[in-house]
């Protein structure tokens, strides 16, 4: 596969964030949204492969890495939907193809519906379109642990963000990142969990705390229900974040959408299964279906 070269750049949003972004190749337009906590390598294999034909866009959300946070009232779904709008129109994108996991499938919905008209096909890898806590990992444990784990950032936050960004140095927490963020171990290079455990490590809980309340409280089904253009929803068989059910609901929502169990699929299918996740998404993009 031969090396595209990559365009780099910011963009200032109306209440001044700045998010950093990056363009690929030539093409009809395809942009990559990631999930809460995550980061751009979660696409390096579709950047890199899409490159080839396509004109590829990712950015960091805000708040996230290269991106910063500008006003915290945005901190919600909905300002990281408004965000996108904006970069679709300082892209200058129509009949874009927008590709989501995780949690940038509600981006995707915040975004369809400002911006209707300037998109051309959606792709869900593993999304939900309300809130995907109830359940995760197949218990009710995770929100009363995030409510517990906010109010001691509240007493103490310097503390609590010494202890979060210090615990990615030890080995185990990597592997509990790789478990707690839904890779499949036996199919991610560990790198790309390496990468993911340091990335949620540097992330600032002054973002992520109300951004994950926010997710919680986000619920886009009647946004899905108006969904009018071709959807991929991609589920990974064995992804304990996101069960699938979550992908079942939203297939039944949209009506235009097509449903793709991938066996042993984790929550990071992309990662897991990338040159079957890129076949999928290219046939999706060309409008034809694989039975």
């Amino acid at each position: 596969m031969k090396t595209v070269p990559k365009e780099i750049g910011t963009f200032k949003t109306r209440d001044g964030a700045e998010l950093y972004y990056e363009i690929r190749g030539q093409g009809e337009p395809v942009v990559f949204v990631y999930g809460i906590a995550c980061l751009l390598n979660h696409w390096h294999h579709q950047l890199h492969y899409f490159a080839n034909d396509m004109r590829v866009y990712a950015y960091d959300l805000r708040g996230h890495h290269q991106s910063t946070p500008g006003d915290p009232s945005k901190f919600t779904v909905q300002g990281m939907g408004e965000d996108l709008a904006e970069l679709l129109e300082h892209w200058n994108l129509d009949q874009v193809h927008l590709v989501g996991h995780s949690f940038g499938v509600p981006v995707l919905f915040e975004t369809y519906n400002l911006v209707p008209d300037r998109i051309k096909s959606m792709a869900f890898i593993n999304g939900f379109a309300q809130n995907p806590i109830k359940g995760m990992f197949g218990l009710d444990v995770v929100e009363p642990f995030f409510h517990f784990a906010k109010t001691m950032y509240e007493k103490n936050p310097e503390f609590f963000r010494t202890a979060w960004r210090a615990a990615v140095d030890n080995p185990l927490s990597i592997f509990m990142s790789g478990l707690a963020g839904g890779f499949n171990l036996q199919l991610t290079q560990f790198k790309d969990i390496e990468v993911y455990a340091r990335g949620v490590g540097q992330l600032d809980l002054s973002v992520f705390i109300p951004l994950f309340e926010n997710m919680m409280a986000f619920d886009g089904r009647k946004i899905a229900e108006k969904v009018s253009v071709p959807t991929l929803v991609l589920a990974g068989d064995r992804d304990f974040v996101t069960p699938f059910k979550f992908q079942e609901d939203m297939h039944r929502l949209i009506r235009t959408s097509e449903l793709v169990r991938l066996p042993y699929g984790s929550h990071c299918c992309q990662l897991d299964f990338p040159d079957y996740v890129n076949l999928r998404l290219e046939k999706h993009f060309q409008g034809r279906l694989l039975k």
